[in-house]
């Protein structure tokens, strides 16, 4: 059963700036599964920020005692993205059912996008 869905846009050019703008904004958005990869480009840590926001959406918006390094999102190269919850919002989805997570992402045109899809018992 479908228990929430969350989905995102991201400017990549504004990301981009904000990133440049505030250099310890990278640390404070991302942990290290977020940047496992060597290979990510800006238009992939754009993506990778619309996932966490729609993720949230997904659980239902403000969740307490939230970080950023609650959501990350883990994948190897060439394979489908996969979220990791720890903290507050693991408890959130815990709270609300939820046994899985469907993510997908992309970018074109300088933006990015990530759906993310709640599945569970209700």
């Amino acid at each position: 059963m479908v228990l929430g869905v969350g989905v995102d846009l991201v400017d990549v050019e504004r990301f981009e700036r904000a990133l440049a703008r505030t250099p310890k904004l990278r640390d404070r958005l991302f942990g290290s599964s977020d940047t496992s990869r060597p290979d990510l480009s800006t238009q992939s840590l754009a993506a990778r920020f619309a996932a966490k926001e729609a993720t949230l959406k997904a659980l239902g918006g403000n969740v307490t005692g939230f970080s950023w390094h609650d959501i990350q999102v883990t994948g190897a190269a060439g394979a489908p993205p996969t979220l990791v919850l720890t903290g507050a919002t693991l408890q959130r989805a815990g709270d609300k059912g939820a046994t899985s997570w469907h993510l997908s992402l992309s970018h074109d045109k300088g933006m990015a996008v990530a759906f993310v899809v709640m599945e569970g018992q209700s």
